[in-house]
């Protein structure tokens, strides 16, 4: 994303919501101002895919890269939604749509096609990540909003070098 352009700017917090915390599409499409608590540094979703509400963390890039967009990029308007449009009409919410060609945009940028170049692959490598720094299962589980970790494994990808150093040797065959 180019950080010198409002779109930049714009397009850069959204793919870190999207990557950042594995927010779908529409979740990130609906996000008002009123849903960020700063000093709390916790995102609070009205209504997510299972219908029912939910608080999430705010890690600190998506905390530092929304806080940007605010302060230097998000149009000024009577709007609440967090992500707005930044061509004609100016300053109306983003919808879906939008959310999910800024994302696919972003992978067609970096090379990515066919199915890593969705926005739900950034729902994929949030999991991994997560899983990678440290948290278990039930917390990647919590965090997508998982009603289930059978669900939540699908999204995980097994880190398979961290595998390898905890694995036992393979036994040998005895002559």
């Amino acid at each position: 994303c180019d950080l010198g352009t409002i779109t930049g700017r714009r397009d850069f917090a959204i793919l870190h919501c999207l990557v950042g915390l594995g927010l779908r599409a529409d979740e990130v499409s609906r996000i008002h101002l009123d849903d960020i608590d700063w000093r709390a540094s916790v995102l609070r979703l009205r209504s997510t895919k299972v219908r029912r509400s939910a608080v999430l963390p705010l890690p600190g890039l998506v905390g530092r890269a929304s806080a940007d967009y605010l302060r230097h990029a998000r149009p000024r308007t009577a709007a609440r939604a967090l992500f707005l449009r930044d061509t004609v009409p100016v300053g109306r919410p983003l919808d879906t749509s939008m959310v999910r060609r800024i994302s696919r945009r972003a992978a067609a940028r970096a090379g990515l096609a066919g199915p890593l170049a969705r926005p739900h692959a950034l729902r994929h490598t949030a999991a991994s990540r997560m899983l990678r720094g440290g948290a278990t299962l039930k917390e990647v589980a919590d965090v997508l909003r998982h009603s289930t970790i059978d669900t939540t494994a699908i999204y995980a990808k097994v880190d398979l070098p961290r595998l390898a150093s905890v694995a036992l040797p393979w036994p040998r065959r005895s002559p």
